[in-house]
């Protein structure tokens, strides 16, 4: 009796531990969306890592530090041409603004990003 109790005991605990590392695991993270609109609408919901994992590093960064601790709790990332506009042409430079790990604007240019914000289309990005 005492044998079969542990062999019920072993499959039923091989079997939780399988579900419970199934519902752990990784999920294929899905690709962020390259088209303006879907863009913004998305792109609050990536990680840093995640955006680089996709784009790389950016072409130009800039961080925001606490003076004193030197901890980064803003960033200023520009890409270049990963976005399209509704026409299907790029937007010659994407600004991504993050507040710690999280994207919370982005603008659209039509330039290099070293011009201002004259030729611009900005979108602030929703909280959730």
């Amino acid at each position: 009796m005492k044998r079969i109790l542990f062999v019920w005991l072993f499959i039923t605990q091989a079997l939780l531990v399988q579900t419970a590392a199934a519902d752990e695991a990784p999920s294929t993270a899905a690709a962020i969306p390259t088209v303006e609109q879907d863009f913004v609408k998305a792109i609050n919901q990536f990680s840093k890592a995640q955006i680089l994992a996709q784009f790389g590093e950016p072409a130009k960064s800039d961080d925001v530090k606490v003076k004193g601790s030197g901890k980064v709790v803003a960033s200023i990332w520009l890409y270049h041409f990963i976005n399209t506009a509704a026409d299907g042409s790029y937007y010659e430079t994407t600004e991504l603004d993050f507040i710690d790990d999280k994207v919370v604007m982005v603008a659209f240019l039509k330039n290099d990003g070293s011009e201002g914000p004259e030729a611009s289309q900005q979108y602030e990005v929703p909280i959730r």
